[in-house]
């Protein structure tokens, strides 16, 4: 077991939905990513999402679309990203790590080299823009180096894709709550159809990501799903508004989590 499966495992013995924070590594300079991350787990995140910097991210909103810039800008890359962990882990031994990722950058700095050398500093990855047919060339490697590679589905996932997914899927499913790009909004009658169909398919847990900005968007997915992924407000918070009301955010969504218990 790594990082995230007892992380999971704690989750489920405490009957409440995790929170996944989400920060693009570098924004606005690795110091002060470096500040950031390394407090997240102690604010209350229950999984770090590091989002790996391109130049061409189209998957995600204007707000994340911004971060990746500012931190190409100055000067972030794949290697500053591991790097930025190994100094995340000086601080935070436990909290789980999650690379999210396109094929572009991670393939260009080298698959293998990259496993090689997050070896038990990360937990997983997730690429954004990789074929569902792609998974295999990653999956073993993966598997070997006691990551996760985590499968993303979406709102317009046929049932029959959902179930091929669910045959090889590991560590959590993340779901994108409304087709579009990161940061769009968020329709909770829809979403929670949708979850109810698709957990009874899957045997690990599931995730909501996409447009979950707010403390009621929170506590109206408490304990419907598993774990609840945050990422453009908090990006936006800590760029407008700085570190202070960032973790301080986090530590409101996680209390809101912690008292809405099955």
């Amino acid at each position: 077991m790594n990082r995230l499966d007892q992380k999971l495992e704690q989750l489920k013995l405490e009957n409440r939905s995790g929170l996944v924070c989400y920060f693009t590594a570098g924004d606005p300079n690795f110091a002060e990513s470096c500040r950031l991350l390394s407090q997240l787990g102690q604010a209350g995140a229950d999984i770090i999402e590091v989002g790996i910097p391109f130049s061409d991210p189209v998957a995600d909103g204007e707000i994340i679309q911004a971060a990746h810039l500012r931190a190409l800008g100055a000067g972030q890359t794949v290697k500053q990203t591991i790097e930025l962990v190994k100094a995340i882990r000086l601080h935070d031994e436990k909290t789980p790590i999650i690379f999210m990722t396109y094929l572009n950058p991670m393939m260009q700095y080298g698959f293998e080299t990259l496993i090689a050398e997050t070896e038990n500093l990360i937990d997983g990855i997730l690429i954004l823009d990789a074929p569902y047919g792609y998974r295999e060339n990653f999956e073993v490697q993966l598997n070997e180096k006691n990551m996760h590679l985590i499968a993303m589905t979406a709102p317009t996932t046929p049932v029959e894709r959902l179930e091929q997914i669910s045959a090889r899927a590991t560590g959590f499913l993340y779901h994108v709550a409304e087709n579009g790009l990161t940061g769009g909004d968020l329709n909770l009658s829809n979403l929670e159809k949708k979850i109810a169909e698709i957990k009874p398919i899957f045997n690990i847990p599931v995730a909501i990501g996409f447009g979950i900005k707010n403390e009621s968007h929170v506590k109206a997915l408490a304990n419907k799903v598993d774990l609840i992924i945050i990422g453009s407000a908090l990006v936006d918070t800590f760029f407008n508004k700085g570190m202070n009301a960032t973790l301080e955010k986090i530590t409101v969504f996680s209390q809101i989590l912690r008292e809405n218990k099955e």
